[in-house]
């Protein structure tokens, strides 16, 4: 059996998931990688067949999406080209991970896909969101690469064919300690911003881990380096609290690994206010924005001693076998893959 397992590139969490997923999938038969999208600081242990610019937005430094960067690397001539010209009919199954390429290839050449992503979940009638909708990005999340039917993950379950998160090995068996520090993942935020905002807080001690810096450097109360896997989840586990932007992967391993809590999701972003609303179901605190604003929430939740408690069994090999049960089901004509 051939199977391509493709996986979104832009950001971490979709990498951090392929590490884990990947050795399973194995199990089933010959597995292709393919990579789309820019972004990611994660490097995979394993080979990548195919590695596309795809379709990615690129991280701002004031809350949001560069929308001017995101504009200049946009190439849709390339982009059609590879979605037709992209060889899904070589393979049995494509198992898609909120990539473009693969998913629009796979419906054209009608080849079975079956997607396995936290925009799925995000989608699901049952999933918090925000109050304010957002009918273009909700058009966007539905369209770019959940055309299919499958399996999602969130912070919570909402149904049937919808998993808690997949928490990676490296960071399921971390030990944890609280070191006095607070551990910061902001990427669509200058330095300076966050240097601003955070020396505010002098008695606190915060280790950030930039998107936009290069070389490592010092402020009063606060360190600032760049991204480095290794490093970071193991600031994270020995933190006393996580301050990060509302994507999926860093909160989930943060609640995870018991850790105090604070999401800034990012403006224009849907997914990201989507999971903003659903941690606040779980009482994670949300704040809209790093800005003066919002410093007096900043010190509540320093001053708050509560922690969100979770449930996060291993379920990497309960999911990948449920893929591969509805694949074979479904080719023997008599099962449909779970919708949402």
């Amino acid at each position: 059996m051939k199977i391509l397992y493709a996986i979104q590139g832009t950001g971490n969490g979709h990498l951090a998931r392929a590490i884990e997923l990947y050795p399973i999938v194995c199990q089933y038969g010959e597995v292709d990688i393919l990579v789309s999208g820019i972004q990611g600081d994660i490097a995979l242990p394993f080979p990548v067949r195919y590695k596309l610019p795809g379709l990615s937005f690129i991280f701002g430094k004031h809350g949001g999406i560069n929308k001017w960067s995101t504009f200049k690397r946009l190439n849709p001539f390339r982009l059609i080209r590879d979605i037709f010209t992209l060889p899904v009919a070589e393979y049995d199954l494509v198992i898609n991970d909120f990539e473009p390429v693969s998913a629009w290839a796979a419906k054209l050449q009608q080849v079975p896909i079956i997607i396995l992503s936290h925009q799925l979940a995000v989608l699901h009638p049952a999933a918090p969101k925000p109050f304010e909708d957002d009918w273009f990005g909700r058009w966007v999340l539905k369209n770019y690469a959940t055309q299919g039917q499958g399996f999602g993950f969130h912070f919570k379950s909402f149904g049937h064919n919808i998993f808690t998160p997949v928490i990676r090995s490296q960071v399921r068996n971390l030990p944890v300690s609280d070191e006095g520090h607070y551990t910061v993942y902001l990427p669509s935020y200058d330095d300076n911003t966050i240097v601003r905002e955070l020396s505010v807080f002098e008695c606190i001690k915060w280790q950030v881990f930039s998107k936009h810096c290069h070389e490592a450097f010092e402020f009063k109360n606060i360190s600032v380096r760049p991204i480095e896997n290794e490093a970071f989840i193991k600031s994270m586990a020995n933190s006393t609290g996580v301050l990060c932007g509302a994507g999926f992967e860093t909160p989930a391993e943060a609640l995870f690994l018991g850790k105090k809590l604070l999401v800034i999701p990012m403006s224009g972003q849907y997914e990201q206010q989507c999971n903003a609303a659903c941690l606040s179901t779980l009482n994670v605190p949300v704040i809209d924005a790093l800005h003066k604003k919002n410093r007096n929430q900043i010190a509540g939740w320093l001053d708050n001693e509560n922690k969100v408690v979770v449930n996060y069994p291993d379920n990497a090999e309960v999911v990948i076998g449920k893929v591969m049960e509805t694949y074979w089901a479904s080719q023997k004509g008599h099962f449909t893959v779970p919708t949402i």
